[in-house]
């Protein structure tokens, strides 16, 4: 094609929602007040927006923040104009939240959630001693729009369920899940397999989000 078509083909589409996809890897963000986003993931923006690191929880978020390296995962974007999120290539899933919907999500998975959505950052003590994917989550609360990464295609699974730390991306409010070590997984891959720990989901009613794809934290 040529430059005007590949100018027009690809340039962005206003559908007036707050939160929307440009393509499956996108988010456009619509600003007009404060958002909060993953820090790091800006790829682009118009108008007049402005940055600031924010840690959940005041003086709280930020003793969190000393305690596990992780408080300061999110950004406050305030202003007004569009702003471009993406994060590693990862696919972008928007859900929204009603009042009474709380949500929890592995904290390398958040990508971006409305001012009106509570949060917090919280550590995993019940995993403490897994090989997990990241010790700490983010808490969502609606209501509000919340968009979170995954790689490839998301698999939502009711609860019971055992999954591997480094596939689960969030999971609903009403569960929680324990350590699950299987030491004949480890007899049988090594010591640096995955499978060796398990999240243990074993309450009933509940749902866990995993995705084709086992992601390492930094340091990993």
């Amino acid at each position: 094609m040529n430059l005007n078509e590949f100018v027009n083909t690809h340039a962005p589409q206003d559908q007036g929602k707050t939160f929307e996809l440009e393509n499956s890897k996108l988010l456009d963000v619509s600003i007009d007040g404060s958002i909060i986003a993953k820090a790091g993931t800006m790829v682009g923006y118009t108008g007049d927006i402005s940055f600031e690191r924010k840690s959940a929880g005041g003086l709280k978020g930020m003793l969190k923040k000393k305690a596990t390296g992780e408080g300061g995962i999110m950004m406050q974007a305030t202003g007004t104009g569009h702003l471009y999120l993406a994060d590693q290539g990862k696919e972008v899933q928007i859900l929204e939240l009603n009042e009474e919907d709380e949500i929890s999500v592995n904290g390398n998975d958040v990508l971006a959630f409305d001012e009106s959505v509570s949060w917090d950052i919280k550590m995993m003590k019940s995993i403490a001693g897994a090989s997990t994917g990241g010790l700490f989550n983010v808490f969502l609360e609606g209501p509000g729009h919340v968009a979170i990464t995954t790689h490839g295609k998301p698999l939502v699974i009711p609860t019971p369920v055992s999954t591997d730390p480094n596939a689960t991306v969030a999971w609903s409010s009403n569960v929680s899940p324990s350590s699950k070590r299987d030491l004949n997984l480890k007899s049988f891959f090594g010591r640096s397999s995955g499978e060796t720990y398990q999240l243990h989901f074993a309450e009933e009613g509940g749902f866990v989000i995993i995705q084709p794809y086992e992601e390492l934290q930094p340091g990993k």
